[in-house]
């Protein structure tokens, strides 16, 4: 194997975080921003591109590290090793409430393809790039836009998604269309496609969109049931129509009063 062998446990239901232990100068990389907690003996270390060792100098570093500028995420990625003699342990926390899933992907043929922000952290030696969506309307009506995720390797990966997750192997020919929003993550041979939602009342009052994502087999996508811009969405609503006003709470109306509302 070209990546670390690393063991790891998900704690936690709603909000999770995965605890990787690493045996001596075993490494993972990981989003900045996603570290919760380590122990003492590891080391943390900044790195250009993609977190893998390409050997292409600053230049190829560089090079990986702004195609990761194209997906909105960091130059740079963080890389922590264990500088001890024994086990340790360095654990990753999820964004918002939902699920950690692992992958490996020396078993799903090296190769998954996700949405942009989904990538939490990885066993050192994988490769976390950007994937060009080759059709039009696939970039333009997407949902995540033109560009996503390709995480590849042969070692364990873990990415986060909202709600609840839902795996599917579909076969070959099989098609499924899904929210293009709730599209997580597949494995390298769906074919991924936008279609456009037929009829005009459906269209215009269905409340769902304009578009589907259309997934076709072989092969194995994941399903969030709760997209974080859903989910913004309803706190926003939620907040614009409530105000300072709290349910349930006697001191709400007073708390408005004392402001002058």
């Amino acid at each position: 194997m070209n990546s670390h062998e690393i063991d790891y446990e998900i704690h936690g239901h709603e909000m999770q975080f995965v605890e990787v232990e690493l045996d001596p100068r075993e490494s993972v990389i990981a989003e900045a921003g996603s570290l919760m907690m380590m122990d003492s003996s590891i080391e943390m270390n900044t790195i250009f591109g993609d977190g893998t060792d390409n050997g292409k100098g600053l230049v190829g570093k560089l090079f990986g590290g702004a195609k990761r500028l194209l997906t909105g995420e960091s130059l740079f990625m963080t890389v922590f090793t264990n500088e001890g003699r024994g086990k340790e342990r360095v654990s990753f926390a999820s964004p918002y409430p939902g699920k950690i899933i692992p992958m490996d992907l020396s078993e799903l043929g090296g190769k998954i393809v996700c949405q942009k922000d989904a990538f939490l952290c990885a066993a050192k030696g994988v490769s976390v790039g950007i994937d060009f969506q080759r059709k039009l309307g696939v970039g333009f009506f997407g949902g995540e836009g033109f560009i996503m995720q390709k995480v590849e390797g042969d070692g364990l990966a873990f990415l986060h998604a909202g709600g609840t997750i839902y795996e599917r192997t579909l076969l070959p020919g099989q098609m499924i269309r899904v929210d293009t929003g709730c599209l997580v993550a597949m494995t390298r041979d769906v074919q991924y496609d936008i279609e456009f939602v037929k009829g005009v009342k459906t269209a215009i009052f269905g409340g769902e969109g304009l578009f589907f994502a259309t997934l076709r087999g072989p092969g194995k996508v994941w399903i969030q049931s709760l997209p974080f811009s859903r989910l913004a969405d309803r706190v926003m609503s939620a907040a614009k129509s409530t105000g300072r006003k709290e349910e349930g709470s006697l001191l709400g109306g007073l708390g408005n009063l004392l402001d002058g509302d």
